[in-house]
């Protein structure tokens, strides 16, 4: 296959170095003295060449000649642009000087400067006049005219590819839109417009060829239908119009006038296939045209374009799903092998591989199927090892490549910088962005932010379907910042990564394990590099040692641990993200001094460096959550290109730096830490950061001593700001507590906040500000003990979620005994609120009926709130929350989740004899002693999640809702011990129901044991979970008749049974290998803390986990029936009799009766033994495993009855294991070893020899009998 076209993209750079030529620092500092010369000529160049470059970039597929001329300009222009940073921080290195901020660089006097850049300079100007004089010699032209792009590769009519399958894989999607058209749209007057939209090589096409082959369509539209491929057009109307009507009109009138009489009266499906056109004034011409036909007429378009659905869809576009993998599976089969019936064994193994690689694109199965039709094995290993997009027989960037020529130059910077990502990687917008910045791929445009631009770019990409799994994820619940406004993430389609990767070829390189010879990936060509592997270092180290690639970009995904080597090799750096251990930075400010993003985020330093604000260019610096640091420096001020710093979640951090308000470019400051004494910023320094967006923290307000310098924050004037967080640490006198209500006042938010939060106030009131936030969608008030009410609320009708947290005196949700409900909110949080109860103001009030109502909340929690005694009811008057027909009986008529916990007074669901809840889908309730009944009728008939504490209320409660219930948690006290009520409700449920219940926690509930009716028991046939916890006199032996009906059962947890011991005796004359089989499809066992348990019962064949831990008891992991032999039968018996044939994960722990573990089955992938005092031997057939972790076994005496030599362990980690005396040897053993661990194992004396060879190799190794080795070093 060839290369992409347009893959050489030069002219962004161009123009890049054309506008740092001319930057005006160049002059005003004088930098270039006695370089004037060169300077003018490379100015003069520079336009001739851009004049030419897109037409030598649309040349260059079809001319061979050209490529290695731009190849050179591509170098010639990162030179140039390398060349003019330096001359452009050399301009601000004295202006620094000039205004008395200078820190000596060491970089030498102005002689030696001008003398070095000369050289540097002289060298660019030569090659580019090389390179100009070549250019003369193409013939390009100046402003070419835009070439129209041809898919050859697209079907121009409504043949079908595959119909047998495409038919059964599209059926759902095809069956949605041929509804659209024949029913829904067969009696309005204009056509409807029914756009495809998604990624190149989906089956847009396709599945319209589904569409307008449907008997269905055919027989509706049979007066006309017609196909037309747009992109070979370039949505020329004139040649459409021909096109439809099959006619020849050169003259654009006369053709629409034939559609027009070519579609009168008649009712017409016209599929206009692959649309790239978002002219609007072409779009509405022939869609005038189009609106002649017939009632029920309608068109189907096909496009990779959201806007361009927008633009002409009547309806929202239809996007098209990735195929199930099933259905690729068959595309490849069906292209791949001559005959299905002889499809060689080898190769079908391999399909599955293949699946992957084609990520859901039918497009990518079919020429993948293609390519690998005929080849052997070794063949289809060597094309399932490459990107998609250096198979040079494929199909598929042909086609996902006109997608990428299509964008603006600029904009394919921007994407094919993403190639630096690994494949699925989520991958955060905002430092997306901030990477683009600091690469200059966004262009300069007047008065608009790099930022704004930025987000403009990657709105485009995704409209294009460049990017996908757009989301929102929200922050966690314990940071201080991110628990409102989501950070974006999203992903690149693999097809579309390998599109990026063709483009950047070696400029990229992206690591995510060590390599084994580190100098292989890093080029000399690199520029942007991403490390996810562990020890980064050591790969920078190695690789650096023979190569000196011009780096623009080091992402390092993994903590560093020791130190950079080479250092003056990241000079030329630009973006930087490093996590390391070192309590300080490990590389100088000096020799960074081009950088425009740091991320050092989750390291161990304590300071950064006075001199790291000789980085004049630092766009972005990100220290959060180094939790160690503990002072930012003072020459920050300096730093006035910062536009994002973010320093949340540093817990030393007591202080900011004197004059922060210098940086008046600041964007995003996610914690300004308000400090006390003359060294530090105080809060008035905020006045003039008026670009602050995003989230801000202002934390220990209590250092705030004067409420005018809180006004003087300007808080209100921050339009961008959308998330604030206001935060006292009281220490401080009760006068200072006083103080408070005038310091928030004085901080008046802007009116489009978004959402508030405020901690440790302890003011009496709220400020009134707060209630004019007409956009706030999110409030969380916590530790306000001082506030006997909420502020006033009733004019925030955007109010979505409200958190309210220890606020030791409110008691209700009205303010001032005004009455207002919440018209909008979604989600409320009421935690350890002493006073609170559904209060609104007085009796009064309540008897005209004006209650509380939720009518759009989903969400409802109450904890600890002892006066709290029931849920409000809705009166009979009750408003249309679309729930017409149950509004009247319920106060959530929205409600899915319900939690209860910690209520001493809490008796009811509702105040009146009825509580409907119509959406509810889970409801907790625990540590509620006074809730043992319902209201007369309740009803929630979606209820799928059900958690009840205490016996009384699950006995009134679980039949009530059992026939709709997926997950059920039971919990009951241990002093509960007799329980008729319950039993006797339990009794009660229908045993000839299968309920749809698949998930069941008991904690406690010893009435569901032995002593209940088995009949409950067998209607879990769809139960796939059991957790089984705190049962004890109830649970003595294994309870096979209860197990016997859990035919569906997954997954089971045993914890803290302490009466547990295992099989009851065999009764007089029954062999135990009579006792039957249960559980046939369980795959995990869990066993924790049953301390009288002896063996465990019998496992089926299904198992793939067994987790066993604190059984002091336990002599036997397998039931009797399963017994292996003893310790004097050995390993060879052990192979006759392997068990558990699924088994992959075996853990044990603190099982100290425990002296053997045999037949260990080869499917085992990982063991982890530890603090098995006992343990003697373990054997079994371990050729699969790739993890071995034993500590605490002192009897463990060797590990050699283990049958293989583990030629597949990955990691071997044994400690205190002091019998341990040899390991298992062999030629091929620990030969994919790459993680080794030994300690306090002396009586391994000495290492199997292939082992020992071993150690060089691995990367991380530590042995230790009475020294610690690592790489084979003794320290």
């Amino acid at each position: 296959m060839a290369e992409l076209v347009g893959s050489m993209v030069v002219g962004p750079l161009l123009s890049l170095v054309k506008e740092k030529a001319s930057s005006y620092l160049l002059d005003q500092y004088k930098v270039m003295e006695g370089m004037e010369e060169q300077h003018e000529k490379l100015k003069v160049m520079l336009p001739a060449i851009l004049e030419k470059i897109t037409d030598a970039e649309k040349q260059a597929t079809s001319r061979e000649a050209i490529r290695p001329w731009l190849e050179k300009l591509k170098v010639a222009a990162y030179e140039a642009i390398q060349v003019f940073d330096e001359f452009n921080y050399e301009a601000l290195r004295r202006q620094a000087k000039k205004e008395g901020r200078y820190i000596e660089l060491g970089m030498g006097n102005r002689i030696m400067f001008r003398y070095k850049m000369g050289n540097k300079l002289r060298k660019i100007v030569r090659d580019t006049e090389a390179l100009v004089e070549h250019m003369r010699n193409f013939g390009f032209d100046k402003q070419p005219q835009a070439q129209v792009q041809i898919n050859y590769l697209r079907e121009n009519d409504s043949t079908m590819v595959d119909p047998e399958i495409v038919s059964r894989s599209r059926d759902e999607e095809k069956q949605k839109i041929v509804r659209m058209l024949v029913k829904e749209q067969a009696n309005n007057k204009d056509p409807m417009v029914v756009p495809i939209v998604g990624m190149g090589g989906l089956g847009k096409t396709t599945l319209a060829q589904l569409i307008y082959n449907d008997p269905q369509v055919k027989k509706h539209f049979h007066q006309l239908m017609k196909w037309v491929c747009v992109s070979d057009d370039d949505f020329d109307v004139c040649n459409l119009a021909n096109k439809i009507c099959n006619a020849s009109e050169s003259n654009l009138e006369s053709a629409l006038q034939n559609l027009q009489r070519k579609l009168a009266g008649k009712r017409y499906l016209l599929v206009l296939d692959d649309v790239w056109n978002k002219d609007d004034n072409k779009w509405n011409k022939l869609n005038v045209c189009l609106k002649h036909g017939d009632v029920g007429s309608a068109i189907l378009t096909t496009t990779r374009d959201k806007k361009i659905a927008q633009l002409m869809g009547t309806v929202k576009g239809h996007d098209i799903a990735h195929l199930d993998n099933k259905f690729i599976k068959e595309i490849i089969e069906a292209k791949a092998f001559i005959s299905q019936e002889r499809k060689p064994t080898d190769l079908a193994g391999l399909v599955d591989d293949v699946v992957e690689r084609c990520a859901g694109s039918p497009l990518a199965a079919k020429a993948l199927g293609s390519v690998l039709r005929g080849k052997i094995t070794e063949e289809w290993k060597a094309v399932l090892s490459k990107s998609i997009a250096h198979n040079k027989d494929d199909q598929i960037l042909p086609i996902l490549k006109l997608s990428y020529d299509d964008l603006p130059s600029h904009m394919k910077q921007c994407f094919a910088f993403c190639a630096v990502f690994p494949k699925d990687h989520e991958i955060n917008v905002e430092m997306l962005i901030q990477l683009w910045m600091a690469n200059d791929f966004i262009p300069e445009q007047k008065d608009v932010r790099h930022e704004t631009i930025g987000k403009q770019i990657f709105s485009e990409l995704v409209s294009r379907s460049f990017f996908q799994d757009v989301k929102q994820v929200n922050g966690k619940a314990w940071e201080d910042v991110y628990w409102y406004l989501s950070t974006s993430t999203c992903k690149i389609h693999d097809l579309m990564h390998d599109v990026a990767l063709s483009v950047m070829g070696k400029e990229v390189a992206t690591i995510t394990e060590k390599p084994k010879q580190s100098d292989e990936f890093l080029q000399n060509t690199c520029r942007h590099i991403l490390l996810s592997c562990g020890k980064p270092e050591a790969v920078l180290n190695d690789s650096l040692n023979i190569r000196s690639p011009a780096m623009q970009t080091l992402l390092c995904g993994q903590r560093i641990e020791s130190s950079l080597q080479h250092l003056a090799k990241y000079s030329s750096l630009r973006a930087l993200q490093l996590c390391q251990n070192n309590s300080t930075i490990l590389l100088k400010p000096k020799q960074l001094h081009l950088l425009r993003y740091l991320d050092i985020s989750w390291s161990h330093i304590v300071a950064l460096p006075e001199d790291i604000s000789i980085l004049y260019n630092l766009q972005t610096l990100n220290v959060a959550h180094c939790h160690k640091l503990g002072r930012l420096p003072k020459g920050i001020k300096y730093m006035t290109a910062l536009r994002h710093l973010y320093t949340h979640e540093c817990w030393e951090l007591k202080r900011m730096p004197p004059e922060v308000g210098h940086l008046t470019s600041l964007q995003t400051l996610t914690n300004f830490v308000v400090g006390a004494g003359p060294d530090c910023s105080s809060i008035a320094e905020l006045q003039h950061l008026n670009n602050l967006g995003g989230p801000l923290l202002l934390s220990q307000l209590e250092n705030v001593t004067n409420a005018a310098d809180a006004k003087q924050a300007n808080l209100g004037n921050k339009k961008e700001l959308r998330e604030l967080s206001l935060n006292w640490t009281w220490t401080g006198s009760q006068e200072e507590k006083l103080h408070c209500h005038k310091v928030l006042e004085g901080l008046e938010a802007p009116p489009g906040l978004e959402a508030l939060r405020i901690e440790h106030y302890q003011g009496t009131s709220f400020p009134t500000w707060m209630g004019t936030l007409t956009k706030m969608v999110e409030l969380h008030l916590s530790n306000c003990n001082k506030s006997h009410k909420l502020p006033p609320l009733g004019s925030v009708p955007a109010l979505q979620v409200l958190r309210l947290e220890r606020l030791k005196k409110l008691e209700s949700l009205c303010s001032g005994g005004t009455f207002f409900h919440f018209p909008n909110l979604k989600k409320l949080t009421l935690d350890k609120l002493p006073e609170f109860d559904w209060r609104w103001g007085g009796a009064a009030e309540a008897t005209q009926g004006q209650q509380i109502i939720f009518p759009y909340l989903e969400e409802l929690s109450i904890e600890k709130c002892p006066e709290l005694a029931a849920l409000p009811s809705a009166t009979s008057q009750g408003e249309s929350f679309d729930h017409s027909d149950v509004t009247a009986w319920s106060a959530f008529p929205n409600l899915k989740k319900l939690l209860l916990e910690d209520l001493d007074s809490f008796k009811s669901l509702g105040m009146m004899e009825e509580q409907r809840f119509p959406d509810l889908e889970t409801l907790s309730v625990k540590k509620c002693p006074k809730l043992t009944t319902l209201p007369g009728v309740i009803e929630a008939p979606k209820l799928g999640v059900l958690q009840i504490h205490g016996s009384q209320l699950a006995a009134i409660i679980v039949p009530t809702f059992i026939n709709s219930l997926s997950e059920l948690v039971l919990s009951v006290e241990f002093t509960e011990t007799t329980l008729p009520t319950g039993h006797s409700a339990f009794e009660l449920l229908d045993a000839s129901n299968k309920y749809p219940l698949t998930s069941l926690k008991l904690s406690g509930c010893n009435f569901l044991f032995p002593s209940s009716p088995l009949a409950l028991w067998t209607c879990f046939v769809q139960l796939q979970r059991l957790k089984i916890k705190k049962i004890n006199h109830a649970l003595v032996y294994w309870p096979e008749k209860e197990f016997h009906s859990l035919v569906s059962l997954r997954h089971l947890s045993i914890k803290k049974c302490r009466g547990l011991i295992g099989y009851a005796k065999a009764a007089p004359g029954q062999p135990i290998s009579e006792r039957s089989q249960v559980l046939p499809r369980l795959e995990s066992l869990h066993i924790e803390d049953c301390e009288s348990l002896v063996e465990v019962f019998n496992v089926p064949a299904s198992l793939k986990t067994m987790d066993l831990r604190g059984c002091p008891k336990l002599k036997s992991i397998f039931g009797e029936q399963q017994d292996e032999p003893t310790l004097n039968q050995g390993p060879s018996a052990a192979r006759d009799h392997l068990l558990l044939p699924c088994l992959e994960y075996l853990y044990i722990e603190r099982c100290e009766s425990l002296s053997e573990v045999l037949n260990l089955p080869p499917s085992l992938r990982e063991i982890v033994i530890w603090e098995c005092g006992k343990l003697q031997l373990l054997s079994g057939q371990l050729d699969g495993l790739q993890r071995l972790l034993i500590s605490v076994c002192p009897e463990l005496r060797s590990l050699e009855s283990c049958l293989g030599e583990f030629s597949t362990l990955e990691r071997l980690s044994l400690c205190e294991c002091k019998s341990l005396a040899s390991l298992p040897d062999g030629p091929q053993a620990y030969s994919s070893l790459h993680d080794l661990q030994i300690t306090s194992c002396p009586a391994i004396q000495p290492l199997p020899s292939s082992l020992k060879k071993r150690l060089d190799n691995l990367g991380h190794v530590r042995f230790s009998s009475r020294g610690v080795w690592i790489r084979g070093t003794k320290v």
